[in-house]
């Protein structure tokens, strides 16, 4: 199976890639690029604008399982990277090759986290039904004693 940050730096040291979203969307728009490797853990507009350019120029696009901090690093860059266009491969093989059960690991990753997170506003949630629900019943209960105390 390919390395797909082995992939992203060889390309980035022996061809031509643009770096950062504003230079891959003009290389998407120019019709330079050739592929397009995105970050979603980035800010989402540029990454929604990346996703539909390259749609509707019929671009390959994968998706980078790290955040931006990380594509950064890999593609060589002492700072944060959203984006990349690989307009000439080199020699790496980035355009042929198949990361598919990576990208799959991310998304079952990203399902995962996102049930976690939704489970636990569902038990906070109930929680504090459960407990808004005692504090009346208390109320009610302090109600009774009051209301007991001045008949007696």
């Amino acid at each position: 199976m390919a390395d797909l940050s082995g992939d992203i730096r060889l390309a980035v040291d022996s061809g031509e890639v643009a770096i950062g979203a504003n230079s891959v969307i003009a290389s998407i728009t120019v019709g330079k690029a050739k592929l397009v490797v995105v970050s979603p853990k980035g800010k989402q507009d540029p990454y929604n604008d990346i996703l539909h350019l390259a749609r509707l120029s019929e671009l390959k696009v994968i998706t980078f399982n790290g955040n931006p901090v990380e594509l950064g690093a890999v593609c060589g860059k002492p700072f944060p990277v959203s984006a990349i266009a690989v307009i000439n491969p080199g020699n790496s093989g980035i355009l042929n090759a198949d990361y598919s059960s990576q990208a799959n690991a991310a998304v079952e990753e990203k399902k995962a986290a996102r049930k976690e997170r939704r489970d636990k506003r569902r038990k906070a949630k109930e929680e504090a039904i459960e407990g808004s629900e005692e504090s009346q019943n208390a109320e009610e209960n302090q109600e009774e004693i009051s209301e007991q105390d001045e008949s007696s």
